[in-house]
C-alpha cells in the first residue's frame, strides 16, 4: 500500500490529460493499491450509442470490489455521502461540468462548492478531468464558456490537490 500523505491516510490525487489519454486507468491503477472496496461516482450521462459504449469499457474493468455512484449533477452529495476512509474515485469532473452547465446551475458556485469538498479528503480520493484548454481558442461561445470554467474547476482543484499528475499517450507525469 503506498505511503499516505496524511497519517490518517487522506490525500486528493488529481488526473488530468486529453481524451483517451489513459486518465482513468491509472487512476483505477492507483486506487487499487488501497484495499477495498473502493468508491467510484461516476458523472456520465448515456445520451447516444457512442457514449453507452463509453460507460460499458469503463463498467467492465470493475468487479465486486466496486460501489458505483451514479452522479450525473449531485456529485457534491454523493462526496458526502462517501464513507470516511474508504478509497475513492471521481470520474470525471467535465463530464459533471458539462450536465451542470446544462441544467443552467451556476457553474461558479456548484464549481466552488465541490473543489472546497473535495480539498477536505476524507480518505485517499481520486480525481479525473480533462484538460480542454491545450488547443485553440474554439469558435463558438458555448464551447469557449465550458473551456474557460473547465480551466477554473480544474485549477481549483489542482490547488487543493496534494498530487497532480498528467496523463500523456497512458503515461503520468507529476506536475505537483
Amino acid at each position: 500500500m503506498p505511503e499516505a500523505l496524511f497519517p490518517d491516510g487522506r490525500s486528493l490525487t488529481f488526473l488530468l490529460g486529453g481524451a483517451r489519454s489513459g486518465k482513468s486507468l491509472h487512476a483505477e491503477t492507483l486506487i487499487a493499491e488501497h484495499p477495498a472496496p473502493w468508491r467510484y461516482i461516476a458523472t456520465a450521462q448515456a445520451f447516444d450509442d457512442e457514449m453507452r459504449e463509453r460507460i460499458a469499457l469503463h463498467q467492465a474493468r470493475r468487479d465486486t470490489r466496486w460501489t458505483t455512484v451514479n452522479a450525473p449533477l449531485e456529485l457534491g452529495k454523493a462526496v458526502a455521502e462517501a464513507p470516511d476512509g474508504q478509497p475513492l474515485l471521481i470520474d470525471c469532473l467535465t463530464l459533471w461540468l458539462t450536465n451542470v452547465m446544462l441544467a443552467n446551475h451556476d457553474v461558479a458556485v456548484e464549481s466552488r462548492r465541490l473543489a472546497d469538498m473535495l480539498a477536505k479528503p476524507r480518505g485517499p480520493w481520486f480525481v479525473v478531468s480533462n484538460e480542454v484548454g491545450l488547443g485553440i481558442v474554439p469558435d463558438n461561445a458555448l464551447v469557449r464558456r465550458f473551456c474557460d470554467d473547465a480551466g477554473r474547476l480544474n485549477q481549483m482543484v489542482a490547488a487543493a490537490a496534494d498530487s497532480v499528475l498528467f496523463m500523456v499517450a497512458g503515461l503520468p507525469m507529476k506536475v505537483k
